[in-house]
């Protein structure tokens, strides 16, 4: 790295003759005891740690097993929801860091959390303990870029004007012109609500409204805060880090909008100044007497610029500094009906397989259920309450064999089988040991790769034999028209655009685990790409 210590201090002053010109500290059975620091790419110094995890509390913490590629912005955005960060060293080559906070009990705040929530950094758990460094001095010259990350994040935290002399680096911020932040979600396995948004970005300021809606088969959201050094803060911070493991990945900008009009608190929008705002889909507005108490309390959130520190995290906190600091969070409820009902089905065309294979997309599909005696609809039963959340968002509205499907939650809790030796004309099958699900195995590929519908499809485990023209036939021969089409560089996977998102769909349905032959069977799924 371009930035390494000559001199790491730990309660020693800097004239005093214990202070070694390359650095520091002691003890035979430190896991870092003997790390070789190269200062000025000529001699190497030794950089003796010696933190065990028992140690005594310090504001300096020692941060171990992170990922190789990891910025200086992602470990200070580890502290951020616990106080201020004062400063920091990076070990590349150990895949290390020291972390020093602005006080030791945002220290301690921050090691209990992470004691009983193990914290991720790009998917992978990482390790904080507490240093036995009381304080981390570093030589700035050398440590140039993680200086200036610190001085960006510390020019937001205390409001302070742009930065002057420090050579910002790019993971840094320009000055925020807007208190109104744009977010996309990728990667969206898990339903994300308006109430989650504010959770996490709470932390940062005082959420002031919120409005979400769905553009280009994304799920987005407009957020504005009271002051824009807020909004900066969250950007920093959160842009490009997951809300839960794997998934649900967050892309921030600044809007071009400085204020949001918000007209209604419901589950898509909310003005938190404004609790007396109708719900606008003939539910009744709060109670006045809850209103005043809700307005009350929020008032009291809204101090501009405050970034409190956790105190004792209550369950809201945790989610909420859980995410903030992406920590992963593989417990996430499943909660919620597994049982989805379609409506308006064609019934010539639709079969308990056709369901099986769309609705897989979103989730692992257990059971189908085309009902007897209304054959445009059917029940279908996922895996856990997220999937069939998901397929719901995502299947809602489309259409499939011509017609507008309509998906919602059903009362049923399971689709029953058909009683034995009874014959329902196969329209109940049970999937639950399909090899075809796509979702079996806990943290598979496939959960980042979940997209809306879309008119590219994504195909993969491609035999070698198998040209670009043999697969513009097959998928021409679904009844659509290909538009183009784009192999990977291995040839192996590749792109295929259809006219429509429609003819996609029927694409996916007809050909997901075709046999071409070499046993290879083709995987088709949509893709967020255009070729």
């Amino acid at each position: 790295m371009d930035g390494i210590v000559t001199e790491v201090t730990v309660g020693v002053k800097r004239g005093s003759d214990e202070l070694l010109s390359g650095s520091v500290l002691s003890s035979p059975n430190s896991n870092m005891s003997g790390m070789v620091v190269t200062a000025n790419g000529n001699d190497s110094k030794k950089f003796k740690g010696e933190d065990k995890m028992d140690g005594a509390p310090s504001r300096v913490l020692h941060i171990r097993k992170l990922p190789g590629e990891v910025t200086e912005t992602e470990v200070i955005a580890l502290g951020l929801p616990f106080g201020k960060v004062t400063n920091i060293l990076m070990l590349k080559g150990k895949n290390q860091a020291f972390l020093e906070l602005a006080t030791e009990e945002a220290a301690i705040t921050m090691v209990n959390y992470y004691s009983a929530v193990t914290p991720h950094l790009r998917n992978q758990p990482i390790y904080i303990q507490y240093s036995n460094h009381k304080e981390l001095k570093t030589d700035n010259t050398l440590n140039q870029r993680a200086q200036a990350v610190l001085q960006a994040v510390t020019a937001v935290q205390t409001a302070s004007t742009p930065l002057s002399g420090a050579a910002v680096s790019e993971s840094a911020v320009t000055p925020a012109q807007s208190p109104v932040l744009r977010i996309i979600i990728d990667n969206m396995y898990y339903p994300v609500t308006l109430d989650v948004l504010h959770q996490i970005f709470t932390k940062f300021g005082a959420v002031l409204k919120i409005i979400t809606f769905t553009k280009n088969n994304q799920f987005q959201a407009l957020l504005q805060y009271g002051d824009p050094v807020n909004a900066q803060q969250a950007k920093l911070a959160l842009d490009g880090q997951n809300i839960y493991n794997a998934c649900c990945t967050l892309r921030i900008d600044f809007s071009k909008l400085v204020n949001l009009n918000v007209k209604y608190n419901n589950d898509k929008s909310r003005d938190y100044t404004r609790p007396d705002l109708p719900s606008g889909d003939g539910q009744p507005a709060l109670d006045p007497a809850i209103a005043a108490a809700f307005a009350k309390e929020t008032s009291l959130l809204a101090v501009p610029g405050a970034l409190s520190p956790l105190a004792i995290p209550n369950a809201a906190a945790a989610a909420a500094a859980a995410a903030a600091g992406r920590v992963g969070m593989p417990g996430v409820s499943a909660g919620g009906n597994t049982v989805l009902l379609v409506s308006n089905l064609n019934e010539e065309m639709v079969t308990p397989q056709s369901l099986f294979t769309l609705f897989g997309v979103y989730g692992d599909v257990q059971r189908v259920k085309i009902l007897y005696n209304k054959k445009d609809s059917a029940l279908i039963q996922m895996a856990d309450g997220n999937q069939s959340q998901l397929a719901m968002n995502h299947l809602n509205g489309q259409k499939m064999y011509g017609k507008i499907i309509r998906v919602t939650l059903s009362k049923h809790q399971t689709v029953q089988l058909p009683r034995e030796g009874l014959d329902d004309q196969g329209l109940t099958k049970d999937f639950g040991n399909s090899p075809l699900h796509r979702f079996k195995k806990p943290g598979s590929k496939n959960f980042q790769n979940i997209f809306p519908p879309s008119a590219t499809l994504h195909l993969s485990n491609i035999p070698p034999s198998v040209a670009e023209e043999d697969l513009r036939t097959l998928f021409a021969n679904t009844g659509g028209t290909v538009k183009a089409f784009k192999f990977f560089q291995d040839h192996k996977m590749a792109l295929l655009q259809m006219a429509t998102v429609e003819e996609a769909i029927q694409a996916l349905i007809d050909l997901h685990n075709y046999n071409l032959g070499e046993n290879h069977h083709l995987r088709v799924s949509f893709s967020k790409s255009t070729i």
